[in-house]
C-alpha cells in the first residue's frame, strides 16, 4: 500500500499511507521516520507544534544517505497557532528543522491566532491559565498568506487541518486557490461525513489523523472491526487504517516500532461488506449522538463540528 496514491488538486499526487510523528516520544522519531522510508513508506507528516521536527529532520537526512531520494518523499508540514500571522516565518522554522528547502504540502494546523507575543511560543498561557487566544482573529486572513507561500518554492501546495464545515464554508469564498488537503481525526467512531461530503464536492483530499481513535487503540474492540478482522485473518489495526482507502483518504499511521511500522504497510482491500459494516456502524453513532471525537484541544474556541456545540 505505500506506493498507492491519489491525486490532489494541483496535479500533484499524494502517497494513501503515511508515517505520523504526533506524540511520538523523544529519542525514538528519527529512527523512526529513518526506518520507515527505508521500508517504503513515501509520506511523513510532521508539524512545528510537535516539537520533534529535528529530529524528523534527522531522520530524513539518515534516509536520504542511505538511498532514499528526495522527490520520492512527500513531506507535509503545519504552521501552528502562534505563527498564524507569520506563516512564512512559521514555515521557514520548519524548514530549517526538517534540513530541507521545500516541504511537499503544508497545513494550517488550527483555525485559530494563539497570542504570537505571548509568554510561550507554542501555547502561551493567560495568568488564570487558560490559552492565550486573539479572539478577534479572522483565519481567512492567514490563508491569504498561505496562498502567498507558493509563489516561494517552499511548499508545493497548502491545505488546512481540523477544518469543520462551517469553516470550509467561510474560507472557500474568500479563496484563490482552493485548499489541497484538509487533515481531520477520522475513524469510524468519527466518520465526519458531513466535511468529506464538502471537500469531495470542492476537490479537496482528505488526510485522516488518528485513525485507531486515540492511544491504546479503543475502537479495537467495536464489534464491526473484530468481525471483520476475524474474517480477513488480521489485526483490528489494519482494519482500522485500511477503512480509509475505499473512502479515497490517505490515513496516518503513527508508530515508532520497527515491527509496527512494518505491520501498518500491510493493508487490505475491503469488500461491500465489509465497508457497509463499518458504515452502518458509523451512521447509527452519528444518529445516536454517540461519536467519538478523541483530539480536541482545550483552545475554548467553537470549530462548528456538530458533535462539539
Amino acid at each position: 500500500m505505500t506506493d498507492k496514491t491519489f491525486p490532489l488538486n494541483n496535479g500533484q499526487t499524494i502517497p494513501a499511507l503515511g508515517l505520523g510523528t504526533w506524540q511520538s516520544d523523544p529519542g525514538q522519531v528519527k529512527t523512526a521516520v529513518s526506518y520507515a522510508l527505508q521500508a517504503g513508506y513515501k509520506l511523513v507528516d510532521g508539524a512545528y507544534c510537535y516539537a520533534n521536527e529535528d529530529e524528523v529532520g534527522e531522520g530524513l537526512a539518515e534516509a536520504f544517505a542511505a538511498g532514499v531520494k528526495r522527490e520520492d518523499v512527500f513531506v507535509v508540514g503545519k504552521v501552528w497557532a502562534t505563527y498564524n500571522t507569520r506563516v512564512e516565518l512559521g514555515l521557514d522554522k520548519s524548514l530549517k528543522s526538517l534540513g530541507l528547502d521545500y516541504v511537499d504540502l503544508f497545513l494550517v494546523h488550527w483555525p485559530l491566532l494563539m497570542n504570537p507575543d505571548g509568554n510561550d511560543d507554542r501555547f502561551p498561557k493567560l495568568p488564570n491559565g487558560e490559552r492565550d487566544i486573539i479572539w478577534d482573529y479572522n483565519h481567512v486572513d492567514t490563508w491569504k498568506q498561505m496562498e502567498a507561500l507558493l509563489g516561494t518554492g517552499k511548499t508545493k501546495a497548502i491545505g488546512v487541518s481540523n477544518y469543520s464545515k462551517k469553516y470550509l464554508e467561510e474560507l472557500l469564498p474568500h479563496a484563490t486557490v482552493i485548499p489541497a488537503v484538509n487533515q481531520i481525526e477520522n475513524h469510524p467512531s468519527l466518520p465526519q461525513q458531513e466535511i468529506v461530503d464538502l471537500c469531495k464536492e470542492n476537490g479537496i483530499h482528505i488526510m485522516a489523523y488518528s485513525p485507531l481513535g486515540s492511544t491504546g487503540g479503543p475502537l479495537f474492540t467495536a464489534e464491526p472491526v473484530i468481525k471483520i478482522a476475524e474474517k480477513h485473518g488480521v489485526k483490528p489495526s489494519t482494519v482500522l487504517l485500511s477503512y480509509h482507502i475505499p473512502r479515497g483518504s490517505t490515513v496516518l499511521a503513527k508508530s515508532v516500532t520497527p515491527t509496527r511500522i512494518e505491520e501498518n504497510k500491510k493493508l487490505i482491500d475491503l469488500d461491500e461488506e465489509d465497508i457497509k459494516l463499518l458504515n452502518d456502524y458509523s451512521d447509527n453513532l452519528v444518529k445516536e449522538g454517540k461519536v467519538v471525537r478523541y483530539v480536541y484541544p482545550p483552545f475554548g474556541v467553537k470549530f462548528g463540528f456538530p458533535d462539539k456545540p
